[in-house]
Protein backbone atom coordinates (compact mmCIF):
# COMPACT_ATOMS: atom_id res chain seq x y z
CA UNK A 1 0.00 0.00 0.00
CA UNK A 2 2.65 2.28 0.78
CA UNK A 3 4.73 1.72 -2.19
CA UNK A 4 1.30 2.58 -4.37
CA UNK A 5 0.87 5.90 -2.85
CA UNK A 6 4.72 6.80 -3.56
CA UNK A 7 4.23 5.79 -7.19
CA UNK A 8 1.03 8.44 -7.16
CA UNK A 9 2.81 10.66 -5.91
CA UNK A 10 5.68 10.47 -8.36
CA UNK A 11 3.33 10.66 -10.63
CA UNK A 12 1.49 13.94 -9.36
CA UNK A 13 4.88 15.83 -9.06
CA UNK A 14 5.86 14.95 -12.70
CA UNK A 15 2.31 16.30 -14.12
CA UNK A 16 3.03 19.73 -12.47
CA UNK A 17 6.35 19.73 -13.65
CA UNK A 18 4.95 19.34 -16.79
CA UNK A 19 1.96 21.62 -16.70
CA UNK A 20 4.43 24.69 -16.02
CA UNK A 21 6.60 24.36 -18.40
CA UNK A 22 3.16 24.47 -20.88
CA UNK A 23 2.05 27.30 -19.18
CA UNK A 24 5.62 28.85 -20.07
CA UNK A 25 5.71 27.78 -23.82
CA UNK A 26 2.07 29.35 -24.20
CA UNK A 27 2.71 32.83 -22.32
CA UNK A 28 1.52 35.90 -23.89
CA UNK A 29 -1.06 34.12 -26.12
CA UNK A 30 -5.13 34.38 -26.19
CA UNK A 31 -7.38 32.51 -26.58
CA UNK A 32 -11.03 32.65 -28.39
CA UNK A 33 -13.67 30.49 -28.55
CA UNK A 34 -15.74 29.64 -31.61
CA UNK A 35 -18.86 27.33 -31.67
CA UNK A 36 -20.33 24.38 -33.76
CA UNK A 37 -24.10 23.41 -34.41
CA UNK A 38 -26.17 20.73 -36.48
CA UNK A 39 -30.01 20.64 -36.54
CA UNK A 40 -32.27 17.93 -37.87
CA UNK A 41 -36.12 18.50 -38.98
CA UNK A 42 -38.15 15.70 -39.87
CA UNK A 43 -37.56 13.94 -43.01
CA UNK A 44 -40.24 13.07 -44.93
CA UNK A 45 -38.42 11.54 -48.00
CA UNK A 46 -39.82 7.81 -48.40
CA UNK A 47 -37.95 4.99 -47.28
CA UNK A 48 -36.85 2.31 -49.56
CA UNK A 49 -37.65 -1.43 -48.94
CA UNK A 50 -34.54 -3.07 -47.19
CA UNK A 51 -33.20 -6.67 -46.77
CA UNK A 52 -35.20 -7.96 -44.02
CA UNK A 53 -31.98 -10.03 -42.74
CA UNK A 54 -29.44 -7.42 -43.45
CA UNK A 55 -31.56 -3.65 -42.75
CA UNK A 56 -29.79 -1.35 -43.52
CA UNK A 57 -31.48 1.40 -45.56
CA UNK A 58 -28.10 2.38 -47.59
CA UNK A 59 -28.70 -0.94 -48.97
CA UNK A 60 -32.27 -0.73 -50.82
CA UNK A 61 -33.51 -3.69 -52.08
CA UNK A 62 -36.79 -4.17 -54.80
CA UNK A 63 -39.02 -6.62 -53.39
CA UNK A 64 -41.25 -8.72 -56.36
CA UNK A 65 -45.17 -8.85 -55.09
CA UNK A 66 -46.05 -11.96 -56.42
CA UNK A 67 -49.81 -11.14 -56.81
CA UNK A 68 -49.07 -7.66 -58.89
CA UNK A 69 -46.84 -8.14 -62.07
CA UNK A 70 -46.30 -4.26 -62.29
CA UNK A 71 -44.95 -4.77 -58.02
CA UNK A 72 -45.88 -3.88 -55.27
CA UNK A 73 -47.29 -0.59 -54.01
CA UNK A 74 -45.56 2.55 -53.01
CA UNK A 75 -44.82 3.06 -49.61
CA UNK A 76 -46.73 5.63 -47.48
CA UNK A 77 -45.52 9.31 -47.15
CA UNK A 78 -44.30 11.16 -44.35
CA UNK A 79 -41.74 11.39 -41.73
CA UNK A 80 -43.69 8.33 -40.30
CA UNK A 81 -44.75 5.71 -42.86
CA UNK A 82 -44.87 2.16 -43.71
CA UNK A 83 -42.24 1.30 -46.83
CA UNK A 84 -43.00 -1.92 -47.44
CA UNK A 85 -45.27 -5.12 -46.89
CA UNK A 86 -44.99 -8.54 -48.17
CA UNK A 87 -47.89 -9.46 -50.31
CA UNK A 88 -49.07 -13.44 -49.69
CA UNK A 89 -49.36 -16.39 -52.68
CA UNK A 90 -50.25 -19.30 -50.80
CA UNK A 91 -49.66 -20.97 -54.19
CA UNK A 92 -51.73 -23.32 -56.37
CA UNK A 93 -53.20 -26.75 -54.97
CA UNK A 94 -55.61 -29.54 -55.37
CA UNK A 95 -58.79 -29.30 -53.76
CA UNK A 96 -59.45 -32.06 -51.12
CA UNK A 97 -62.00 -32.17 -48.79
CA UNK A 98 -59.16 -32.73 -45.66
CA UNK A 99 -58.44 -30.05 -43.05
CA UNK A 100 -55.18 -28.41 -45.26
CA UNK A 101 -52.11 -25.73 -44.30
CA UNK A 102 -51.02 -23.87 -47.27
CA UNK A 103 -47.61 -21.82 -46.38
CA UNK A 104 -46.81 -18.62 -48.58
CA UNK A 105 -44.73 -17.89 -50.99
CA UNK A 106 -41.65 -16.64 -49.87
CA UNK A 107 -40.56 -12.84 -50.35
CA UNK A 108 -38.31 -12.51 -53.54
CA UNK A 109 -36.29 -9.75 -54.89
CA UNK A 110 -35.78 -8.15 -58.46
CA UNK A 111 -32.34 -6.04 -57.33
CA UNK A 112 -30.57 -5.55 -54.63
CA UNK A 113 -30.67 -8.91 -53.56
CA UNK A 114 -32.06 -10.72 -56.40
CA UNK A 115 -32.18 -14.64 -56.80
CA UNK A 116 -32.62 -14.07 -52.78
CA UNK A 117 -35.09 -14.91 -50.72
CA UNK A 118 -36.57 -14.20 -46.99
CA UNK A 119 -39.52 -14.89 -44.63
CA UNK A 120 -42.38 -12.19 -45.77
CA UNK A 121 -42.06 -8.73 -43.81
CA UNK A 122 -43.36 -5.13 -43.00
CA UNK A 123 -41.52 -2.34 -42.90
CA UNK A 124 -42.15 1.34 -40.96
CA UNK A 125 -39.90 3.97 -40.65
CA UNK A 126 -40.11 6.98 -37.91
CA UNK A 127 -38.05 9.77 -38.99
CA UNK A 128 -40.37 12.19 -36.93
CA UNK A 129 -37.26 12.75 -34.76
CA UNK A 130 -40.02 12.77 -32.07
CA UNK A 131 -39.69 9.34 -29.86
CA UNK A 132 -43.04 9.57 -29.58
CA UNK A 133 -44.11 6.00 -30.30
CA UNK A 134 -46.41 4.35 -33.04
CA UNK A 135 -48.86 1.18 -33.41
CA UNK A 136 -48.96 -0.75 -36.55
CA UNK A 137 -52.11 -2.23 -37.28
CA UNK A 138 -53.41 -5.56 -39.72
CA UNK A 139 -56.81 -5.99 -41.06
CA UNK A 140 -57.95 -8.54 -43.59
CA UNK A 141 -60.80 -7.07 -45.55
CA UNK A 142 -63.20 -9.89 -45.39
CA UNK A 143 -62.69 -13.93 -46.03
CA UNK A 144 -60.78 -15.01 -49.18
CA UNK A 145 -63.62 -14.59 -51.96
CA UNK A 146 -64.21 -15.66 -56.02
CA UNK A 147 -66.13 -13.49 -57.95
CA UNK A 148 -65.65 -16.26 -60.50
CA UNK A 149 -67.11 -18.83 -58.42
CA UNK A 150 -70.46 -20.26 -60.25
CA UNK A 151 -71.16 -21.26 -56.94
CA UNK A 152 -68.75 -21.37 -53.90
CA UNK A 153 -67.67 -17.87 -53.77
CA UNK A 154 -66.07 -17.63 -50.44
CA UNK A 155 -63.35 -19.96 -48.47
CA UNK A 156 -65.93 -20.44 -45.01
CA UNK A 157 -63.35 -20.75 -42.34
CA UNK A 158 -60.20 -20.46 -43.80
CA UNK A 159 -57.41 -18.43 -41.53
CA UNK A 160 -54.15 -16.67 -41.89
CA UNK A 161 -51.62 -17.20 -38.93
CA UNK A 162 -48.21 -15.33 -38.82
CA UNK A 163 -45.63 -16.83 -36.53
CA UNK A 164 -42.14 -16.39 -35.65
CA UNK A 165 -42.20 -12.58 -35.60
CA UNK A 166 -39.18 -10.63 -35.19
CA UNK A 167 -38.24 -6.83 -34.78
CA UNK A 168 -34.93 -5.77 -36.87
CA UNK A 169 -33.15 -2.74 -37.49
CA UNK A 170 -29.45 -1.13 -37.84
CA UNK A 171 -30.20 1.45 -35.58
CA UNK A 172 -28.00 1.42 -32.42
CA UNK A 173 -29.13 2.19 -28.67
CA UNK A 174 -33.16 2.05 -29.80
CA UNK A 175 -35.40 0.60 -28.17
CA UNK A 176 -37.00 -1.67 -30.17
CA UNK A 177 -40.61 -1.98 -30.90
CA UNK A 178 -42.52 -5.04 -29.69
CA UNK A 179 -43.78 -7.41 -31.94
CA UNK A 180 -46.14 -10.85 -31.39
CA UNK A 181 -47.77 -13.69 -33.57
CA UNK A 182 -51.02 -13.68 -34.67
CA UNK A 183 -53.90 -15.47 -36.02
CA UNK A 184 -56.25 -12.56 -38.46
CA UNK A 185 -59.71 -12.69 -38.13
CA UNK A 186 -61.78 -10.94 -40.96
CA UNK A 187 -62.81 -7.65 -40.87
CA UNK A 188 -61.62 -7.20 -37.82
CA UNK A 189 -57.85 -4.77 -37.16
CA UNK A 190 -55.26 -6.24 -34.84
CA UNK A 191 -52.04 -4.63 -33.50
CA UNK A 192 -49.03 -5.96 -34.80
CA UNK A 193 -46.01 -4.21 -33.76
CA UNK A 194 -46.14 -1.06 -31.43
CA UNK A 195 -43.32 0.90 -30.44
CA UNK A 196 -43.88 2.95 -27.13
CA UNK A 197 -42.66 6.54 -25.92
CA UNK A 198 -38.88 6.73 -26.56
CA UNK A 199 -38.94 3.68 -28.74
CA UNK A 200 -39.41 2.67 -32.46
CA UNK A 201 -36.88 4.99 -33.91
CA UNK A 202 -35.42 5.09 -37.43
CA UNK A 203 -36.16 1.62 -39.96
CA UNK A 204 -37.74 -1.38 -38.71
CA UNK A 205 -39.51 -4.61 -40.11
CA UNK A 206 -41.43 -7.40 -38.65
CA UNK A 207 -39.89 -9.90 -40.03
CA UNK A 208 -41.88 -13.50 -39.99
CA UNK A 209 -39.41 -16.66 -40.19
CA UNK A 210 -37.54 -17.41 -43.10
CA UNK A 211 -37.79 -18.95 -46.72
CA UNK A 212 -37.11 -22.47 -47.04
CA UNK A 213 -36.75 -24.63 -50.63
CA UNK A 214 -39.55 -27.21 -50.56
CA UNK A 215 -40.59 -30.09 -52.81
CA UNK A 216 -44.71 -29.97 -53.80
CA UNK A 217 -45.85 -31.78 -56.37
CA UNK A 218 -42.40 -32.29 -57.49
CA UNK A 219 -41.55 -28.93 -58.43
CA UNK A 220 -39.18 -27.05 -55.84
CA UNK A 221 -40.41 -23.98 -54.71
CA UNK A 222 -39.46 -21.30 -52.01
CA UNK A 223 -41.57 -21.09 -48.69
CA UNK A 224 -42.36 -19.49 -45.77
CA UNK A 225 -43.76 -22.04 -43.17
CA UNK A 226 -44.43 -18.95 -41.01
CA UNK A 227 -47.38 -17.83 -42.42
CA UNK A 228 -49.94 -20.21 -43.38
CA UNK A 229 -53.44 -20.42 -44.60
CA UNK A 230 -55.47 -23.12 -42.75
CA UNK A 231 -58.61 -24.31 -44.97
CA UNK A 232 -61.29 -26.50 -43.26
CA UNK A 233 -61.94 -29.97 -45.60
CA UNK A 234 -65.48 -29.36 -45.04
CA UNK A 235 -65.17 -26.02 -46.52
CA UNK A 236 -66.26 -26.58 -50.40
CA UNK A 237 -64.28 -25.04 -53.30
CA UNK A 238 -64.22 -24.42 -56.80
CA UNK A 239 -61.97 -24.56 -59.54
CA UNK A 240 -60.67 -20.64 -59.48
CA UNK A 241 -58.86 -18.33 -57.36
CA UNK A 242 -59.55 -16.56 -54.40
CA UNK A 243 -58.06 -13.59 -52.80
CA UNK A 244 -58.44 -10.67 -49.83
CA UNK A 245 -57.19 -7.99 -49.26
CA UNK A 246 -54.38 -6.81 -46.26
CA UNK A 247 -54.77 -3.49 -44.92
CA UNK A 248 -51.98 -2.23 -42.54
CA UNK A 249 -52.45 0.96 -40.67
CA UNK A 250 -50.01 2.90 -38.70
CA UNK A 251 -51.11 5.15 -36.30
CA UNK A 252 -49.01 7.54 -34.26
CA UNK A 253 -50.80 6.58 -31.32
CA UNK A 254 -47.69 4.97 -29.04
CA UNK A 255 -48.16 1.43 -27.73
CA UNK A 256 -48.69 0.66 -24.47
Amino acid sequence: MKFMKLICTSTIALTLVGTGTTALAVEGSADYKSNGAVEFIPNTDPTNPVDPENPDPTNPVEPIDPTNPEGPNPGTPGPLGIDYASSLDFGQNKITNKDELYYAGAQGFSAGIEGEYRGNYVQVSDNRGTSAGWTLFLKQEGQFESENAAKYKELVGAEITFSSAMASSNVVGVTAPSVKDFSLIPDESIVVMSATQGAGDGTWVDLFGKAEKMTIDGKDVQKNKAISLAVPGKTPKEATKYVTELTWTLSDVPGQ
